[in-house]
C-alpha cells in the first residue's frame, strides 16, 4: 500500500492523502470506522488523477461528498475514499445560469442564487449535501428536485470528461442513469428564474424554519433515512407501527421525525443497522411494506 499511497501523494500533494483516516470525521452522521487511504482531490483534473489511480491500485474506492447521506461500518473502509468536497466547490452566475462545482454544498449554490434575486432553488436549499450527490440521487424537498433546474453536468466515464443533459439524465425519484452507471459529478449547471429578492429569502426562511420545527436537525443523522414507499409516507408508516423514539443502543428513531435515524451521541454502526432492519421487519409485518434505505452504506 506504501506505493500505492506514494503515487498519490505525488499526484495530488501531501496534504491531500490521509492514511486510516476515520470516518465519522466525514459523515454528518458522526460515525464510521476508518478508511484505508483517504484522499482530497483538487479541481477536475485532481478527480480524474485520483479516481485513475484508484482504478490502477485494484483497491475498491469510493466517492464521497460531505457524507450527508452516508453511514460507513465500524470496521471501515478498506480501500480509497476520494473526497470530492472543497477542492471543487466553485460556483459561477451568468444572467439566470448558475454553474456549480460538484463539492459545493448545495445550501450555498442556493444562498448564493439569492444574492443574484434568482429562484427555483427555495426547496433545495435545507438539503445538507453537495450538488454531486444531489444531482447523481435527485435530491429533492418540499415539492421540488434537482431535476427541475438541472441543464447539464459535466461527468467522469471511464477516464472522459463529458457533458450530459437533462434528458439524458434520466432522472427519477431518488436516483438518475448518472447514479444507475455510476457516472462522477464534476459540475452542474442550472437554469433559474428572475425573482424578487425579498420573496426568495422570505420562502428560504419559511422552509428552513418548517425544517428546524419538523425534522431532527439538532442531531447528527444522514437524512432521511428511507426512501418514500409508492402510496405511502416512511415517516408515518414507522409511527403508526408504534416505533417513534424506539432506540438500539445510542441510535434512535427520531422522536421528531420518524423518517429519520439519528445518532444521540456515540452511536455505532451496528445499531444503525440493527434498528433500520427491525423498523423493515415491524412495518412489513404491519403493512406488508418493505422500506429501502436512502441512505449509502458502505464498508465492513
Amino acid at each position: 500500500m506504501r506505493e500505492i499511497t506514494n503515487k498519490f501523494r505525488k499526484a495530488l500533494g501531501d496534504d491531500n492523502v490521509l492514511l486510516n483516516e476515520p470516518m465519522s470525521k466525514h459523515t454528518t452522521f458522526r460515525i464510521g470506522g476508518s478508511a484505508d487511504i483517504f484522499v482530497t482531490p483538487q479541481g477536475m483534473e485532481g478527480v480524474r488523477s485520483a479516481v485513475e489511480l484508484a482504478r490502477e491500485s485494484g483497491m475498491p474506492y469510493y466517492i464521497i461528498g460531505n457524507g450527508s447521506n452516508l453511514l460507513v461500518k465500524d470496521n471501515g473502509f478498506r480501500g480509497i475514499i476520494i473526497q470530492i468536497y472543497k477542492g471543487l466547490s466553485h460556483i459561477d452566475i451568468s444572467d439566470n445560469i448558475v454553474t456549480v462545482g460538484a463539492g459545493a454544498l448545495l445550501s450555498a449554490a442556493a444562498r448564493k442564487a439569492l444574492e443574484y434575486s434568482l429562484t427555483g432553488m427555495e426547496c433545495l436549499s435545507g438539503i445538507p449535501g453537495t450538488v454531486g450527490g444531489a444531482v447523481c440521487m435527485n435530491a429533492g424537498a418540499y415539492g421540488g428536485e434537482i431535476k427541475d433546474v438541472f441543464v447539464s453536468g459535466k461527468v467522469l466515464v471511464n477516464g472522459s470528461i463529458e457533458i450530459i443533459d437533462n434528458a439524458s439524465s434520466e432522472f427519477g425519484y431518488r436516483t438518475s442513469r448518472i447514479m444507475r452507471e455510476s457516472m462522477i459529478v464534476l459540475e452542474a449547471v442550472f437554469r433559474l428564474t428572475k425573482g424578487r429578492y425579498d420573496d426568495i429569502k422570505s420562502k428560504m426562511t419559511e422552509l428552513a424554519e418548517q425544517r428546524s420545527l419538523k425534522q431532527p436537525v439538532e442531531l447528527p443523522s444522514a437524512g432521511s433515512t428511507f426512501k418514500r414507499p409508492e402510496g405511502y409516507f416512511a415517516g408515518k408508516l414507522i409511527d403508526d407501527s408504534g416505533l417513534r423514539g424506539y432506540k438500539v443502543g445510542m441510535a434512535q428513531v427520531s422522536p421528531k421525525h420518524c423518517g429519520f435515524v439519528v445518532n444521540n451521541g456515540g452511536a455505532t454502526a451496528k445499531e444503525v443497522l440493527d434498528l433500520i432492519k427491525h423498523v423493515q421487519e415491524t412495518v412489513y409485518n404491519n403493512f406488508g411494506v418493505m422500506l429501502e434505505p436512502e441512505i449509502r452504506i458502505i464498508g465492513e
